[in-house]
């Protein structure tokens, strides 16, 4: 490359994103529970529509996406003309900083935040601007003091990932209310569905003209490897987002399964019921052996050790019983460990793990 040939302002700075780790070596049998995935894995019907789809890949798909829009608006209640349709929620994200944000302009989020918030905003040439959390908990008063003039989207997860932690509507509402004119807050809510009551921030959508949602296939719906995500907004934004969206950014494999995915109402709350109830169980389990582990409204709990050396310690515990989870130090919490709630095997495994790790620390009673 010379000197001459130079990529975009902010692109050299991305620092690259990393997934949760997939394999331990010299193990074929490893037990991933760093990538918050679905261990029950997707719907029948959606594997069925998936390998329908196969007699058609010569066709191209629809670039409106008409029948998935319409399955989602009917099953939350929407608007379909205000759906849009990415490849993952991380694409959504990409659109809005792309259409929405440049050089002098500015991207904040909390500073746990998911990591694409900051490098979609480097990828348009914005400056991404943290702003502290109080006890893992984003802190809406400091969100609204990191606002100024140059301020465009205000991202926040809720439930916030790696956290778990989220905040109400109240709150949700006081930080919509309180930006300035020309900022979007969106609403990311990849694990809105694992939290009880919770309508994914519909309501202010609903109610105010600078919210955006975006969620995902990739979490309760088991479609990760397929990369399906959404957003919801007021119509003036999502069609912006429609101009920058590529007309083929999803396969018919991905639209078919994601239709039938969502119309499969039954597995979804069976899996949502058991992650929910396991959940509170796993949380039990490492707080009695010892490790802090604020509550979660998603999928994860995140387990809080003494110091970074000790969360490594135990990752390295974890990795010799073939149990993958993900060390969170690129989000700035170093001493934790974010554990994918599994099947009660798994989450019975996990427990496990961390009874005899703690009980051999240094100190451990006897």
């Amino acid at each position: 490359m010379t000197t001459a040939i130079r990529p975009q302002p902010g692109i050299l700075g991305i620092a690259l994103y990393e997934g949760g780790a997939s394999h331990v070596a010299g193990r074929t049998d490893a037990l991933k529970l760093s990538s918050n995935e679905n261990p029950w894995g997707p719907s029948p019907a959606a594997m069925a529509a998936y390998a329908d789809a196969a007699a058609a890949l010569h066709r191209y798909p629809s670039t409106d996406h008409a029948a998935l829009r319409t399955a989602i608006a009917e099953v939350h209640g929407l608007d379909p003309a205000r759906v849009i349709c990415g490849a993952g929620s991380d694409e959504v994200i990409h659109w809005l900083c792309q259409a929405y944000a440049g050089p002098g302009d500015e991207v904040l989020f909390p500073e746990h935040g998911f990591l694409m918030y900051r490098i979609s905003a480097m990828a348009a040439g914005a400056t991404p601007v943290e702003a502290p959390e109080r006890d893992r908990t984003v802190d809406v008063d400091a969100l609204l003091a990191a606002v100024t003039d140059r301020t465009r989207l205000v991202f926040l997860a809720n439930p916030a990932n790696p956290t778990g932690t989220m905040i109400g509507a109240e709150d949700l509402a006081r930080l919509a209310e309180g930006l300035p004119a020309q900022a979007i807050l969106v609403l990311d809510g990849a694990y809105a569905e694992f939290a009880v009551g919770y309508d994914g921030g519909l309501s202010l959508v609903e109610g105010r003209a600078n919210v955006v949602m975006t969620r995902t296939f990739s979490k309760l719906y088991g479609l990760g490897g397929l990369r399906i995500g959404w957003g919801y907004g007021p119509k003036g934004i999502i069609d912006v987002l429609n101009r920058v969206r590529g007309p083929f950014n999803l396969s018919n494999a991905q639209l078919a399964a994601a239709e039938a995915a969502v119309r499969d109402r039954a597995h979804a709350d069976r899996c949502r019921d058991d992650t929910v109830r396991l959940r509170a169980t796993l949380r039990d389990a490492l707080m009695a052996a010892g490790v802090a582990c604020d509550v979660s409204h998603a999928n994860f709990v995140l387990a809080r050790f003494a110091d970074e050396a000790e969360a490594r310690a135990c990752d390295t515990a974890f990795r010799a019983e073939g149990i993958l989870v993900r060390h969170v130090a690129s989000y700035k919490l170093p001493h934790c460990l974010r554990i994918t709630v599994g099947r009660e095997d798994d989450c019975a495994r996990v427990a496990d793990v961390v009874r005899r790790f703690k009980a051999a620390r240094p100190g451990a009673a006897a």
